[in-house]
């Protein structure tokens, strides 16, 4: 009995296998054809098609827009404005004068030398005549004065001490007392001779150290100014330019946070924002690429694939929305940092399309297919 549910069995699997084969013959698959036939090393991944050039850009500042000077289509050229705010006015208005004064130092750049020229020439005049009259002094003669000026004082403060130790002696006598006024007149006449002995000392050392000064400070006058006519010969005064230029640099970051331009030639990808609106730093105002040539950043390559890529491998590149086209593409750069999604570990594989075709747009999604992995 067993044996013939065994041979029942095997009867049904035969008639099975030759329905299916009747079947096969009736709906036949085409050959994949030689492109579509991938070798055992070519690793496919997912990833979004980038202009070469890409970015979107919003204001540093809030504020209302003024003007929008573009279009989404619109080709502009680096620096090109394309977006304005309203308070935009003010910042130009510092950016004019703080040009003004930057053109003026470099304008007047030979009329300062000259003038410059002209004081280092007065300095030495002034030098001329200061070192004239020390060299016509008579030092010598000034120090010996000062020398017998300096030993007469100390005679007139010995004899005010001797006079004023006559005074003590009777200065408790009635003041119309003979021999306390005659001490009295003595000390006040010595007193008198020692400061008159004081200023001639002062008067003969001045002699000597006013005409020294005057000299040392024409020395130095000639010193400074010789030093700014030397400065002036490498430009406008360094302090007073780089003042300048930093005041202008300042007023144009501050334009930068109420002016967009174009950081790159480009196209117009898309303009977020409307006269009369009201912007922030969170607004995207205007997205700029340029579509010469695009890129393609990967979103799958698992730890196993990466391994086998290598920087310059062929990639062939198929849209998703355009399956009739093929371009093809070469490796230029591999993320060395990963990205854990779910529990995968991922890594980006930058790729250079070396074609173009007017219907690829920013964004689209492709199959890559990596050639000859290792």
């Amino acid at each position: 009995m067993k044996k013939q549910s065994s041979i029942i069995i095997i009867l049904l699997v035969i008639f099975s296998l030759a329905i299916s084969a009747c079947g096969n013959q009736a709906t036949a698959t085409p050959a994949p054809s030689s492109a579509e036939i991938l070798t055992s090393n070519d690793i496919v991944a997912e990833g979004r098609l980038e202009p070469v050039q890409g970015t979107n850009l919003s204001f540093q500042a809030r504020g209302v827009v003024e003007e929008v000077l573009v279009s989404a289509g619109d080709s502009v050229s680096q620096g090109d404005v394309l977006v304005r705010l309203a308070n935009a006015g003010g910042v130009d208005a510092q950016i004019v004068v703080a040009q003004n004064a930057y053109d003026t130092l470099l304008r007047t750049e030979g009329v300062n030398r000259a003038s410059l020229w002209k004081a280092y020439m007065d300095a030495q005049i002034v030098r001329g005549v200061a070192e004239k009259e020390w060299d016509g002094l008579n030092v010598t003669d000034i120090e010996d004065r000062i020398d017998d000026d300096k030993a007469t004082i100390e005679d007139r403060q010995k004899d005010m001490e001797d006079r004023q130790a006559d005074f003590d002696k009777y200065q408790d006598l009635d003041k119309d007392n003979t021999k306390r006024k005659n001490a009295e007149d003595a000390l006040e006449k010595a007193q008198e001779d020692l400061h008159l002995a004081q200023r001639n000392l002062e008067e003969t050392t001045r002699e000597r150290d006013s005409v020294r000064a005057a000299y040392d400070a024409a020395l130095a006058a000639e010193a400074e100014a010789k030093h700014q006519y030397e400065i002036s010969l490498d430009g406008p005064n360094a302090d007073q330019l780089t003042l300048a230029k930093a005041n202008l640099d300042a007023a144009k970051d501050a334009l930068s946070n109420y002016v967009l331009t174009a950081p790159f030639d480009g196209v117009v990808a898309d303009v977020n924002v409307k006269v009369g609106e009201q912007v922030g730093t969170e607004t995207r105002a205007v997205s700029l690429a340029n579509f010469n040539s695009w890129v393609v950043e990967t979103t799958d390559i698992t730890e196993l694939e990466v391994v086998k890529l290598s920087v310059g491998q062929a990639v062939s590149i198929v849209p998703d929305a355009l399956l009739d086209l093929t371009l093809n593409g070469t490796i230029t750069e591999i993320s060395r940092a990963y990205i854990q999604q779910g529990g995968d570990i991922l890594y980006t594989v930058r790729i250079s399309v070396s074609e173009t075709d007017p219907r690829l747009m920013w964004g689209m999604t492709v199959e890559t297919t990596f050639l000859g992995a290792q």
